[in-house]
C-alpha cells in the first residue's frame, strides 16, 4: 500500500472572471492589508493597465507604494531593492501584479522582508522552509496578467542566484497568496510571443505533472483538463488576442497547471532552469523548445499514460499522435524547434554543455521525472535540442 501514500494541497481563494479587478480594494481589506506595496514589472508599469488599476486604489483611498525593478528572470538584487522599498514605506502587504516574474518577486518581498536569514536558506530542500519566521510573512494579493506560470496559486517562487548562475526555488506554505484576482480581461494586451510562451509554460506544467510518478489522481485529473484547455484555446488566443473566451480558458489552465505540479515536474524544467539562468531566455518558451525532446526521452515510462491522455483529448495515434500534436502546436505558435533558434548567436562548447547538464541534474524538478535522469542523459537531451534530433 506504500504506493497510495501522498500529500495533497490545493489553492487559495480565487476571484475569477472578467471585471473582477474592480474588487481589488475589497480583496485587500479581506486579506487585512491596509498599506500595500504594488509590485509589477517595468513594462507593465508604463501601461494604462497599471494606471487604471492604481486608480481603483486611489478611489478607495488606499495608500500604496509602487515597485517595478523586476527583471524577466528576477535576481537577488531585485529582491533586496523591493524589500528596501517595502520597509521604507512601512507597508503591511503586497499586491503582486503581472506575469510570473512580478508575481514571484512580489511574493518573495512579502516573505523575505520579515526574515533575518538569507533567502537561499529557504530553498525548496527538505524542511528548510521551517527555518522561516512564519509570523513575519506579510499577506499577498496576486493579480496575474498572463496565463502561464500559475504563480498566483503556488507556494513557491523562483529567484536567480547571480553568483552561481542558478535558478533556485524558494518554498513556504505562506508564499501562497491569500486572495487571487484572475481577471481574463487583464491578459488581452499580451503580445503573441508572450501569449505563446506563457501558454506553453502552462502546458509544460500540466504535462510534466501528469507524467510524474506518484499517487495523486486529483492532480492528474486537473492536469489532463488543463491540457485540453491549452490545446483548444492557446491557438485562438495567439491568433486573436482579444478573444476573451480563449483568454479566460488559458488563465484557468495556467492556475490548473500550477495546482497539478505539486505532484512534480521533470526534465523540461530541469533543463529550462539552467538555460534561462545562463542565457536569460523566456522561461515558457524555453520549456516549449525542450518539450518534444524530453517527451521522446520519457517515452518508455509514459507511453501508456499518454495513450490515455490522447484518448481524452480526441487525438488519434496514442503516444505518436500526441507527440505530433505537440509539434504541430509549437509550429503554429512559431516556437523555435531548436535551442539555436531560441538563443541568437548561441555559444555552447563541451564545457558549457557539461555545466548545463550538471545544473539540470541538481535541479529540484529532476527527482520527479518519470525516467531516472543522469548527467549523461540530460546532456543527451540537450544535444538533441541543439541538433533538432527526435
Amino acid at each position: 500500500m506504500s504506493k497510495f501514500f501522498s500529500k495533497w494541497n490545493y489553492p487559495t481563494t480565487v476571484r475569477f472572471g472578467v471585471g473582477r479587478i474592480s474588487e481589488l480594494p475589497d480583496a485587500l481589506a479581506a486579506a487585512g492589508i491596509k498599506k500595500p506595496l504594488f509590485v509589477t514589472d517595468p513594462g507593465l508599469a508604463r501601461l494604462p493597465l497599471v494606471a487604471s488599476t492604481l486608480k481603483l486604489l486611489d478611489a478607495a483611498k488606499v495608500i500604496y507604494g509602487v515597485f517595478s525593478d523586476v527583471r524577466p528572470n528576477p535576481v537577488e538584487a531585485n529582491l533586496n531593492a523591493g524589500i528596501a522599498v517595502f520597509k521604507a514605506g512601512k507597508h503591511d502587504g503586497v499586491v503582486a501584479f503581472g506575469g510570473g516574474s512580478a508575481l514571484d518577486l512580489g511574493k518573495l518581498i512579502a516573505f523575505q522582508a520579515g526574515q533575518t536569514r538569507p533567502v537561499w536558506d529557504f530553498e525548496d530542500v527538505g524542511d528548510w522552509w521551517t527555518r522561516a519566521d512564519a509570523a513575519a510573512i506579510a499577506p499577498i494579493v496576486a493579480v496575474p496578467t498572463t496565463a502561464g506560470t500559475g504563480s498566483e496559486v503556488g507556494r513557491a517562487a523562483v529567484l536567480t542566484n547571480e553568483t552561481t548562475h542558478t535558478k533556485k526555488i524558494i518554498f513556504h506554505p505562506k508564499l501562497l497568496p491569500t486572495i487571487v484576482i484572475a481577471d481574463p480581461a487583464l491578459s488581452v494586451g499580451m503580445p503573441p510571443f508572450i501569449t505563446a510562451g506563457t501558454g506553453m509554460d502552462a502546458l509544460a506544467h500540466c504535462l510534466e505533472a501528469y507524467c510524474a510518478p506518484g499517487f495523486h489522481p486529483m492532480a492528474d485529473g486537473i492536469a489532463i483538463e488543463g491540457m485540453r484547455l491549452v490545446f483548444e484555446n492557446l491557438p485562438k488566443a495567439f491568433a486573436d488576442g482579444t478573444d476573451i473566451v480563449a483568454r479566460a480558458n488559458m488563465m484557468a489552465a495556467a492556475a490548473m497547471g500550477a495546482t497539478a505540479f505539486q505532484k512534480g515536474l521533470g526534465a523540461i524544467h530541469s533543463l529550462s532552469h539552467p538555460v534561462g539562468a545562463l542565457y536569460d531566455t523566456h522561461h515558457g518558451m524555453t520549456n516549449a523548445v525542450f518539450m518534444p525532446y524530453v517527451l521522446a526521452f520519457n517515452r518508455p515510462a509514459v507511453e501508456e499514460r499518454i495513450g490515455r491522455l490522447s484518448a481524452y483529448l480526441g487525438v488519434k495515434g496514442g503516444f505518436d499522435g500526441f507527440a505530433r500534436t505537440v509539434l504541430k502546436l509549437r509550429k503554429e505558435l512559431k516556437v523555435p524547434h531548436t535551442l539555436p533558434g531560441l538563443i541568437k548567436d548561441l555559444s555552447m562548447d563541451k564545457k558549457r554543455k557539461a555545466l548545463i547538464a550538471e545544473m539540470a541534474l541538481a535541479d529540484p524538478s529532476t527527482g520527479s521525472n518519470p525516467v531516472k535522469l543522469t548527467k549523461k542523459a540530460l546532456a543527451g537531451i540537450l544535444e538533441n535540442s541543439i541538433e533538432g534530433s527526435l
